[in-house]
């Protein structure tokens, strides 16, 4: 690997979201302050959207790292559940007592599920706590379990709601949401945000940043042609460029190198299923782009 070699302490581009490498993008944080201010003034649905590897989960991760200890959090990375399963899972995040819950048939089951968590989320508001539920991927929540979370959210006491809802999906959740059956529920969404991709000058800066965070100190790592070419192709997505940037630096330390070249990132993107151009046009492309890095070493690093 090329840790030693640039002298990292480690991988800097990994795809695992780890909040020491957030990055306040003007998207990213707009997002983060929106979250704060709607969770801390109590409101009950709050929506977060944005494609594949925007940064959905890092920021969800980061949210409940900044809400502080008022709060009673419950993360569901998983939402593919079933309505029972669900109420389950959060009884068991948010604490509520579920020894006596061996009943059955399912509607006795899902009854005391809900008072359980009636009588926990009770609970957290006289210790003066609020409860936060964060769901990752919601665009897959059946529509009967988003039915329950949306019964579930009517519990409130004169002053507020005793659960707050985050939820994180893909722009498909969007149409879920528009389902006739769970119209209620998209008439209680009080804030939303979609996520968007990185910008130019937001990527060159992406790029220093986690480079910094893994224990870089020297000149700028990667070419202007290169942060070029790795916009064009990632369109600035995050979890893109994560990929491409560890295969360019692999690339630069194969060569000896201290600086990710050109030929470097054509190499990652040429790679990278998702990104790869046909061969007839990375040639021309690589052609047009060594003309482009020419004249462009004059220019400012990254505009």
């Amino acid at each position: 690997m090329y840790l030693e070699h640039f002298r990292l302490r480690e991988a800097p581009f990994g795809i695992t979201p780890d909040t020491e490498f957030f990055f306040s993008s003007a998207a990213s944080q707009q997002a983060l302050n929106t979250l704060l201010v709607a969770t801390r003034t109590g409101e009950g649905f709050i929506k977060i959207t944005g494609e594949v590897g925007t940064g959905k989960t890092l920021l969800c991760r980061q949210l409940l790292l900044n809400v502080g200890e008022k709060f009673q959090t419950a993360y569901i990375p998983n939402p593919l559940l079933e309505p029972t399963t669900l109420l389950l899972e959060l009884a068991n995040e948010l604490g509520a007592s579920v020894r006596y819950l061996n009943v059955s048939p399912r509607a006795e089951h899902e009854h005391m599920l809900l008072k359980a968590l009636k009588e926990r989320l009770l609970e957290l508001a006289q210790e003066g706590r609020r409860a936060l539920v964060c769901l990752d991927e919601a665009q897959a929540l059946p529509i009967k379990t988003l039915e329950a979370l949306r019964l579930l959210s009517n519990l409130e006491t004169e002053k507020r709601k005793l659960l707050q809802v985050v939820i994180f999906g893909q722009p498909e959740l969007d149409v879920k949401l528009s389902h006739p059956s769970i119209r209620q529920l998209k008439q209680r969404i009080t804030f939303e945000y979609h996520l968007s991709s990185l910008t130019g000058p937001e990527m060159a800066a992406y790029l220093d940043h986690r480079m910094a965070v893994a224990g870089y100190r020297g000149p700028p790592p990667f070419s202007r042609p290169a942060l070029w070419l790795l916009r064009w192709r990632t369109g600035g997505t995050p979890r893109l460029v994560n990929i491409v940037a560890h295969k360019a630096l692999m690339s630069a330390y194969g060569r000896g190198a201290y600086q990710v070249n050109l030929h470097d990132a054509l190499g990652a993107i040429a790679d990278t299923a998702t990104l790869r151009l046909p061969l007839l046009r990375i040639a021309w492309g690589g052609l047009l782009v060594g003309g482009l890095g020419s004249i462009g070493m004059g220019m400012a690093r990254f505009v």
